[in-house]
């Protein structure tokens, strides 16, 4: 039997508070209840799903180096540490695991600060926008590139 795919779900700052902060930008779905949903999708897919969310900087990076030889695939929502974090960025050039950035709402339609990325140029691809669905189509994505080695790149 092959080994079960592995894949991080990481959140950076402020998504503890998915549910109750600006609803009319991020919904009204906690946190804990997309959790849910994303391990029911997983089982779906028949994958191992790691959740992480962390307002720290240094955790988030430690969690991304603890990753080196045990996960697959990182899909993370930097939140605002993707206007300001050379130093996570740096950490997925370290450990070379391939990664989906994600975003709830459209940063290309807020405040222009909002339009720098320091992980988009690395990663596989971004969705933006879209809500809560796109966690769901990155988890699809990376599983479809994972198993298809055509799709890696």
């Amino acid at each position: 039997m092959n080994k079960k795919l592995n894949i991080l779900m990481l959140n950076g700052p402020n998504l503890n508070l998915l549910g109750t902060r600006e609803k009319n930008t991020y919904g009204t779905t906690t946190l804990k209840e997309l959790i849910i949903l994303l391990n029911k999708k997983a089982l779906s897919l028949k994958i191992n799903i790691y959740h992480y969310q962390s307002n720290a900087e240094h955790e988030i990076i430690e969690k991304i180096h603890e990753s080196k030889k045990k996960i697959d695939y990182i899909i993370i929502n930097p939140a605002a540490f993707t206007h300001t974090s050379i130093a996570i960025r740096d950490a997925f050039l370290a450990v070379n695991i391939p990664f989906i950035e994600i975003h709830i709402s459209n940063i290309y339609a807020r405040e222009n600060f909002r339009s720098n990325s320091w992980l988009s140029d690395i990663s596989q691809g971004v969705i933006t926008g879209f809500g809560l669905d796109g966690y769901f189509w990155a988890l699809e994505t990376a599983v479809k590139r994972l198993l298809n080695p055509l799709n890696k790149n």
